[in-house]
């Protein structure tokens, strides 16, 4: 699992018992808990500090799956640990409590349900450690609820500590709702609050509800990235969000990494090329493999460090509507891309790049701060079932040059050699050499500047996508 998953600092100065008890306190809040897999780690909290009687209707843990069911049904994908069960259990929850006591309490009343279905660590077995939480909340008296909902891996390596980062967790995920549903920015930023690093990870969030329709939830997720709450978020051609442990588990996976601002016909020939490529490995077919454009916020060059989640969201959706799968993360090193997907399968993992990547990745300046230097890069980057597709490109003198053709310094040609001879790389081909003339950048000013010409370089579809929401500072 990552261990690199930071926590931005606290945005509140109270502990997980102030905030508790803060809510305890308050009598216009109320509501149930239901946790299912882990304890009953967040309604103990709510306990420990004190006058939960005031803010607790019911606290319960249906752990049997015939009592699951019976309660909340049966989910269509027939999972217990799911989005769709744990939506399931607020709604229930929510209608139960409002219809039970909604008309002896106070009409000031702000109801709540929160609900959690968990997969912990077990016991005699290796497991994927995860939860699906969420809360669901009356904004003021009397509004329909609006959800907040987010997936969570857990890093602790037992179950005991597990469920005490989801108890602290949870109570934050209350309180936020309560205190910050005008910022969800500040609700994704509190969620760690009281939690040492590396014990979580959040790598999905949805807001829904008549309180946050205007939000954009692709936004909200890729500050998931910025907030330190996870490394990569994925989206489906759809655009909605994915829960990357079940988008990848035991597929192939294809990857290439560019800015896409915009995506351009190069980009494309060079997914569907490297597609042909990978499609000749043992094992791969279309129906085990995805393919994946991944875009990194924190590139070698820094370009898109600071860029507004509206710019990464733009390309996004261009990419989706092509087809694409799209993961935005925060991955410098291939290597490091790398590790990531291996968490999820054993399978074969491709990467295609251009020639330009494939020099970086010889330039030992690139491994500055990896303490193995440029072996210990070379060897988490190919331990296992792992090819780079490289396409080619066109020199100043207008000759293609392939893979073959690179020059890397003296004393790293053995390396290269060995990677050539033992299959690591695979040259890909080029379609047709006009493209090679295609780049994004030149693509960007010309838009940018009103220029006519720019939307040759584009698929279908695209150019009539950026003018229609004005992306990338076009104004027409």
């Amino acid at each position: 699992m990552d261990k690199n998953i930071k926590t931005r600092n606290s945005v509140s100065s109270r502990t997980t018992s102030q905030k508790a008890l803060r809510l305890n306190l308050d009598e216009k809040k109320y509501g149930t808990i239901v946790e299912i897999g882990a304890g009953q780690e967040v309604a103990r909290q709510f306990f420990l500090a004190g006058a939960a009687a005031g803010t607790i209707a019911k606290t319960m843990s249906a752990y049997d799956m015939k009592f699951s069911d019976a309660i909340y049904g049966v989910q269509e994908d027939g999972r217990y640990v799911s989005r769709a069960r744990v939506k399931a259990m607020m709604e229930q929850e929510f209608d139960l409590v409002v219809d039970r006591v909604g008309d002896i309490r106070s009409k000031s009343s702000r109801y709540f349900a929160y609900a959690a279905t968990v997969a912990a660590k077990s016991f005699n077995r290796k497991n994927e450690c995860h939860a699906w939480c969420g809360v669901r909340v009356q904004m003021y008296p009397g509004a329909k609820p609006s959800n907040i909902t987010v997936h969570v891996r857990m890093l602790d390596d037992n179950a005991e500590a597990q469920q005490q980062a989801l108890g602290v967790l949870g109570v934050n995920l209350i309180y936020a709702a309560y205190h910050y549903f005008e910022n969800p920015k500040q609700i994704i930023d509190s969620l760690t609050d009281g939690m040492k690093a590396n014990r979580i990870e959040i790598d999905s969030i949805e807001f829904e509800g008549p309180y946050f329709e205007d939000i954009d939830n692709r936004t909200k997720n890729i500050h998931l990235i910025r907030s330190w709450k996870t490394r990569a978020i994925m989206f489906r051609p759809d655009g909605s969000v994915a829960v990357p442990a079940e988008m990848l588990y035991k597929k192939n996976i294809l990857t290439i990494r560019g800015s896409f601002r915009p995506v351009t016909k190069l980009n494309v020939d060079m997914i569907e090329q490297g597609q042909n490529s990978f499609y000749t490995q043992t094992g791969v077919e279309p129906s085990n493999t995805i393919a994946i454009a991944e875009i990194s916020l924190n590139d070698v060059h820094g370009n898109d460090a600071k860029v507004p989640e509206k710019d990464i969201v733009a390309r996004v959706q261009l990419l989706n509507s092509l087809g694409y799968n799209v993961m935005v993360s925060d991955y410098t090193r291939y290597f490091s891309l790398r590790a990531y997907f291996r968490q999820f399968t054993q399978l074969q993992i491709g990467i295609v790049m251009g020639m330009v990547n494939v020099k970086q990745i010889f330039d030992e300046n690139f491994y500055r701060g990896v303490e193995g230097g440029i072996l210990e890069g070379f060897g988490k980057l190919f331990p296992d079932n792992t090819r780079l597709f490289i396409y080619p490109e066109m020199n100043e003198e207008g000759q293609v040059t392939e893979f073959t053709d690179v020059k890397v310094p003296e004393h790293l040609r053995f390396l290269y050699r060995h990677l050539l001879e033992n299959g690591f790389l695979h040259g890909i081909e080029c379609s047709d050499p006009a493209l090679f003339n295609i780049y994004s950048r030149h693509v960007l000013k010309q838009l940018a500047n009103g220029q006519g010409g720019w939307q040759e370089s584009l698929p279908d579809g695209i150019a009539e996508e950026i003018i229609k929401h004005k992306f990338f500072g076009y104004r027409g």
